[in-house]
């Protein structure tokens, strides 16, 4: 393993930080948008799941006076 030299941590250091500066204008909007759009995915899928639970069970209960009849016979 080679000794730590100051100069050349710096060096990346500096040189990361500068590379992110360059990116961030077009990085963050991306990964928000992304997020965001993963977000509004999750939000949907939970909003049409519980759509079709409701109507299920909606349906299940349309007639309530009605006997529900089960063939022991599959």
């Amino acid at each position: 393993m080679m000794p730590s030299n100051p100069a050349n941590i710096v060096k990346t250091a500096v040189g990361v930080a500068g590379g992110t500066a360059l990116i961030a204008p077009v990085a963050l909007p991306v990964v928000s948008g992304l997020a965001g759009i993963a977000v509004v995915g999750v939000g949907l899928f939970a909003v049409g799941s519980l759509a079709l639970k409701a109507a299920g069970a909606i349906k299940e209960i349309a007639d309530p006076l009605k006997a529900k009849v089960e063939s022991s016979f599959k």
